[in-house]
């Protein structure tokens, strides 16, 4: 797989298989013209991250909910294909191949975008990889269960919760759905396997007890229905069960509306563009200040640490115990000019080692002005040091 440069293949393209390899990305037009447009008013903003957090709030309104589903889903093809190859690399000698691996997992985009949160998690793409292969690996286990067990024996396996969520998905009404859930548990009290051991391939249930069924659903509910119903029911059941386990992905491709003749871009609010994008502008802009603060405390806390053992006790007789070089002097009985030596010097390291950092990963010119600047922010940062560290 050649991987993605731009943002509009990011946004706009999906993982295309030639049997169990990859083939190409696909583009999907309505997605590619809504990228491009969002490009040509924000010419400037070029990094991928942006553009998934504005997606990401645009994901909570519900009029470019599923606009914005639809770009996100095409940012995480490449985690999700990843996470996909490398479950299969694992389980060489299963049935299923790369493709069905991407499948189960791409259809787990709505859970990983209800569950992320950009204050918490640094990437999208690494916390997709974390559920996408979680999903993988469950799904592999339900799936050898499906797999290897009759239709009624499959019954008597599966739970309520998940009966209820296959019979949901399948699209039924209440009404049904609680007539097919007691049509189950009618069955699963009277159809119980002899041996525990061959309750996977259980077969079709003798007439005696499906008479016996179709008498206890009677008994429960106001609508009479006879054995064939309801074994009619189940069989419908076992089939919704294995569809709900063998997931499949929504149709990119679909219009907005239902002629077919609205476009996704329709969707796309343009008055509130500007202020949401000045609002992703300061988060992006507030995680980076984090970010750096956090990098900053790491490189003086490492310079300290470096340190000789008396440097870092002088500083910590100065600004934690805020005792004077005289005092200092006497407690460690040395001289006083030398106290204040070796606070000078070891400043000047510590000053050295952010002048470095700034030049190298912010690339920034060290000049005379900024140097006083960063001397004085170390001397803060002394202090507030300190005076967190236990004594």
């Amino acid at each position: 797989m050649h991987p993605r440069q731009s943002i509009i293949e990011l946004f706009a393209t999906f993982v295309q298989f030639d049997g169990d390899r990859f083939s190409r990305w696909a583009t999907d037009s309505r997605l590619r013209r809504s990228i491009q447009s969002c490009l040509q008013e924000s010419p400037k903003e070029t990094t991928a991250n942006f553009w998934v957090l504005y997606w990401y709030k645009f994901l909570q309104v519900t009029e470019t909910k599923f606009l914005a589903q639809q770009h996100l889903t095409a940012y995480l093809q490449e985690a999700c294909y990843w996470t996909s190859q490398k479950t299969a690399a694992n389980f060489v000698s299963h049935q299923y191949k790369l493709s069905d691996y991407f499948q189960i997992a791409i259809a787990q985009v709505d859970k990983v975008l209800q569950g992320y949160n950009p204050s918490h998690s640094s990437s999208l793409k690494n916390y997709a990889s974390i559920v996408f292969g979680s999903a993988i690996r469950e799904a592999l286990r339900q799936l050898r269960e499906v797999d290897i067990c009759t239709d009624w024996g499959l019954l008597r396996k599966v739970s309520q919760k998940r009966l209820d969520e296959s019979l949901q998905n399948a699209g039924l009404s209440s009404e049904t759905i609680h007539a097919y859930i007691l049509a189950w548990q009618c069955f699963k009290t009277l159809y119980v396997p002899t041996q525990a051991a061959n309750s996977r391939q259980l077969s079709r249930p003798d007439e005696q007890i499906w008479q016996a069924i179709a008498t206890a659903y009677n008994t429960q509910s106001s609508q009479q229905v006879n054995a064939q119903t309801l074994e009619k029911w189940l069989l419908s059941s076992a089939k919704a069960i294995r569809k709900y386990l063998y997931p499949s992905p929504d149709s990119l491709n679909i219009s907005k509306g239902g002629d077919g003749s609205g476009e996704l871009l329709d969707n796309l609010p343009g008055t509130d563009r500007e202020s949401l994008i000045h609002e992703i502008v300061a988060q992006e802009e507030a995680q980076t200040r984090t970010s750096q603060q956090i990098e900053i405390n790491q490189i003086l806390a490492d310079a300290i640490a470096q340190l000789e053992p008396q440097v870092q006790q002088i500083f910590q007789l100065y600004y934690s115990q805020q005792l004077n070089q005289n005092t200092i002097a006497k407690q460690l009985e040395i001289k006083q000019y030398t106290v204040s030596r070796r606070l000078t010097k070891a400043k000047e390291i510590l000053l050295r080692s952010l002048a470095n950092w700034s030049q190298d990963i912010l690339h920034i010119s060290v000049n005379t002005d900024l140097l006083t600047s960063m001397s004085a922010v170390i001397e803060e940062w002394l202090h507030n040091y300190y005076n967190v560290l236990p004594d």
